[in-house]
């Protein structure tokens, strides 16, 4: 009986031990935990700024053109209107067949237009959110953070954080030193780039109405 009481208290140690060496350890001193919008505080940096407004432009005589069939389309279409009474069937057709193959051209050029504009910009962002991630690493490791949170994503699941604990423009102050990129010139009818986006605030729910 001592027998097999020894061998179960042997068993029962034994996976004790087993199951705490696959635990992880917890971390060393108190837990220091930060937020940031990462996708702000790309878009925000000086280089992401500057790359940002140059693609702008580059994509702007593309809309001019659009722009320009766009308006084209709209005077012809008003102009069958107002003549439409006093034209030949044969005569309407023909216009409005003009018309319908602008409109399809114009389609097909603007989506040509914003699918290139999405992929300039989606390798644009992913090449800077890669330098810009390096710097909040190194910022984390510094200033000693065990754990930063995105709260810039729509499935962000940060529902409270205090103003203090919000790292994003320190993350862009970090970057804009280390890329030397200077700050572009602020850009008429454009707010400042100094703001950033606060960390998500408490709420009240209201009652449901009865």
């Amino acid at each position: 009986m001592k027998r097999s009481i020894a061998l179960v208290v042997s068993l029962a140690l034994g996976s004790l031990l087993s199951a705490a060496a696959q635990t992880p350890a917890a971390p060393a001193g108190p837990v220091k935990v930060g937020v940031v919008a990462f996708q702000v505080a790309v878009a925000q940096t000086n280089e992401g700024q500057r790359d940002f407004a140059d693609l702008e432009k580059k994509f702007e005589p593309r809309r001019q053109q659009l722009k320009t069939l766009s308006d084209e389309i709209d005077s012809l279409t008003k102009q069958l209107q107002a003549d439409n009474a006093k034209l030949s069937d044969a005569e309407r057709t023909s216009r409005a067949h003009a018309i319908d193959e602008k409109r399809k051209t114009l389609q097909r050029d603007a989506e040509d237009a914003q699918n290139d504009f999405q992929q300039e910009m989606q390798d644009l962002y992913n090449g800077l959110a890669s330098k810009v991630y390096d710097v909040l690493n190194d910022y984390a490791k510094q200033h000693g953070y065990t754990l930063i949170l995105d709260f810039g994503q729509q499935q962000s699941q940060v529902l409270w954080a205090a103003d203090s604990v919000n790292i994003t423009k320190a993350i862009i102050d970090a970057y804009n030193t280390k890329s030397g990129v200077p700050a572009p010139p602020p850009q008429p009818g454009q707010p400042s780039s100094g703001g950033v986006p606060s960390a998500p605030q408490p709420h009240t729910a209201k009652p449901a109405a009865h």
